[in-house]
């Protein structure tokens, strides 16, 4: 008897590879099922750079004479970004002496119920969490402030003894988010590739998605990470304020001892393009909670 070969359809496979690639990317999963993926040590380029007042006056002379603008020179050797904060200048080189993990996913809404059964939070239960948390328990947490964060924190590494989780500094985060990169997005400079990689206003608050979506449905950043950009917004670490910034260490820096507000990053799903972008930062109040942030664990192995 002749043998045939089985060939899958092409929807099957595709459906197979949805849930199995996620689970070839994790290098170590915790006692809830948070999946983390190994950062090794290196060197990036942090923030953005503005065209120098001469290259403004340069392109003014370029654009009178019907001449292409040029985007000017950063020291990563990317164009300047007309959309460039000031709070994200100079871009500088930061050097991240160890590796570490960091969460392949946002923390989700059932791990965050894991914290609030086990820590007897119920308190946390509020009319909004509830509301603005109703879209399973693979959907990206949200309505948790700074302080949620840490005391989710304090209760993991209580759990799993020992001391080896907490939030990513801001140089740790920008440094997984671009993943090698120096462009604009990690995908590359212009946002009309978004919609692959990422929960923003275009593809979700614009179209009637106002609320954090499941984990892991867009296309990952290189390094393996989903919803680096757009989704929740990302508590990090440190304080924002002050000069720290503009003039930070340029090895492991941890932000200022005091400040504002605590930074996140990352944009979320009622952000515009701009607010994706990889140097792009923002704050609040450490007790602010808002239905679009949420965070992502880094773990010391």
């Amino acid at each position: 008897m002749k043998k045939t070969k089985l060939i899958l359809p092409s929807l099957l496979l595709a459906i197979l590879f949805m849930f199995t690639a996620p689970l070839q990317a994790a290098d170590y999963t915790n006692s809830i099922g948070m999946k983390f993926k190994t950062i090794k040590a290196g060197s990036f380029y942090m923030g953005s750079c503005k065209l120098s007042e001469a290259d403004k006056k340069a392109n003014k002379k370029r654009a009178f004479m019907g001449k292409a603008s040029k985007a000017g020179s950063c020291p990563s050797g990317a164009g300047a970004d007309i959309a460039a904060g000031d709070d994200e200048t100079p871009q500088h080189k930061v050097r991240i002496s160890k590796a570490f993990q960091v969460g392949v996913y946002e923390v989700t809404l059932g791990q965050f119920k894991n914290f609030i059964a086990g820590a007897g939070r119920d308190d946390l239960l509020t009319d909004d969490f509830i509301k603005y948390n109703s879209h399973g328990d693979n959907a990206a947490v949200c309505r948790v402030s700074w302080n949620d964060a840490q005391a989710f924190i304090k209760w993991l590494n209580r759990k799993e003894g020992g001391n080896h989780y907490r939030l990513p500094a801001e140089a740790e985060w920008e440094y997984a988010a671009r993943a090698g990169t120096t462009t604009k997005y990690f995908w590359g400079n212009s946002s009309s590739q978004a919609e692959q990689y990422a929960w923003y206003a275009k593809n979700a608050y614009d179209a009637g998605g106002k609320y954090a979506h499941y984990a892991g449905r867009k296309k990952p950043n290189p390094w393996g990470l989903y919803d680096m950009q757009g989704n929740v917004w990302e508590w990090v670490q440190d304080w924002y304020g002050g000069t720290y910034y503009r003039h930070s260490p340029g090895t492991d820096p941890k932000g200022p001892s005091s400040g504002r507000g605590r930074v996140y990053r990352g944009g979320g799903w009622c952000s515009s393009d701009r607010l994706l972008r990889s140097a792009y930062r923002y704050y609040d109040s450490p007790g602010y909670r808002l239905n679009d942030i949420g965070f992502r664990l880094l773990r010391i192995p």
